[in-house]
């Protein structure tokens, strides 16, 4: 039996008082393009396209890598779109799925994945993570498609079909 064992301990900057330094050896960019289709009666906005390219080094397990992207996605069109946490002195006020709008799996999109491998010299084995970063530009992605289809911008999630037709009406108020 042969057995090997290695650590790989990458060098970080530890943050000085003033909380400054780089805490990570390596980091991962990505970019999310969303087309949409708001309705102007209902406020209801429908995904139509949906794009999310990662830069994430060295692609250990492309399947599981495009599965964290799309997981990711997956929870930023819900944090976009429908889901709110409710908190009345302490107290969660929408403590289940009746209240709490989460996704299914009816609502999620059909998302494509562009995977761009760059070697990583600090990251192991030329990776970079890809926990988050799948999840990071989504809100900022459908809200910028919000605007570009119907020319609102609406900051506060999450971007319900109520926000909309209130920004669409506030819109048509200052012609």
């Amino acid at each position: 039996m042969v057995m090997a064992e290695h650590f790989y301990d990458p060098t970080n900057e530890n943050l000085d008082r003033e909380f400054k330094g780089n805490l990570s050896v390596t980091y991962a960019y990505g970019t999310h393009g969303v087309e949409v289709e708001v309705d102007k009666e209902t406020g209801q906005v429908k995904i139509l396209r949906y794009v999310a390219a990662h830069d994430v080094g060295r692609a250990i397990n492309p399947m599981l890598l495009e599965g964290q992207v799309y997981g990711g996605a997956t929870q930023g069109i819900g944090y976009a779109l429908t889901e709110r946490l409710i908190l009345q002195n302490g107290k969660v006020m929408n403590p289940n799925f009746l209240d709490y709008k989460m996704l299914t799996a009816k609502d999620v999109p059909k998302i494509e994945t562009i995977v761009i491998e760059t070697d990583d010299p600090f990251g192991p084995f030329g990776a970079k993570g890809i926990g988050e970063p799948g999840l990071v530009p989504t809100a900022p992605a459908i809200a910028n498609a919000i605007y570009d289809a119907v020319g609102v911008r609406i900051k506060d999630l999450p971007i319900t079909p109520e926000k909309v037709l209130a920004a669409l009406k506030e819109k048509s108020s200052q012609k």
